[in-house]
């Protein structure tokens, strides 16, 4: 199963892309997306655009996206969410399904707590694939979006074939 995570913003979208075989999992590909464009339309434009390229260049057959977060400033909350509205876009028109992870969620299946800092996400992230070179926090963002995503599906198969078991 190849695994997107996008983590969105609107001037730098992350994004990460995963290999997960049975339990093993395997780096493929991160980046950032950085908007162009002097209004809003353009740059969403832009994002679009970008990751559009990512889906076609490395075909995930599945997608996540770190949910959105209510903070104190309301125009900048309102632009996240159309950068979001990207993010969920894109995969949902190359027929992914797509995950939404709560950043709370995404910390505590990488880190173990849910209010860790960035650079515990790094951390957690560069020791599940040693070696990787990674594009900046935004793509680690995103690594750690695609590895929450892989766990829930491991879970859920896990689940699955305990229930074919008791069933039998």
């Amino acid at each position: 199963m190849r695994v997107l995570g996008i983590d969105p913003g609107l001037r730098n979208t992350g994004w990460g892309v995963i290999d997960q075989r049975g339990s093993r999992l395997g780096h493929i590909a991160n980046g950032i997306c950085h908007s162009s464009g002097e209004t809003l339309a353009e740059r969403l434009l832009s994002l679009h655009i970008q990751l559009t390229e990512i889906v076609a260049r490395y075909a995930p057959e599945e997608a996540a996206v770190e949910q959105t977060f209510v903070n104190r400033d309301a125009a900048g909350t309102l632009k996240l969410g159309q950068a979001r509205g990207i993010a969920l876009l894109v995969p949902a028109q190359a027929g992914l399904e797509v995950g939404e992870y709560a950043p709370n969620a995404v910390k505590k299946a990488i880190v173990g707590v849910g209010h860790a800092d960035k650079h515990q996400i790094d951390h957690m992230v560069r020791l599940q694939f040693p070696g990787i070179e990674i594009a900046g926090a935004d793509a680690a963002d995103a690594l750690a979006i695609a590895l929450c995503h892989a766990h829930h599906l491991a879970g859920g198969a896990r689940l699955a074939a305990a229930l074919a078991r008791a069933g039998a």
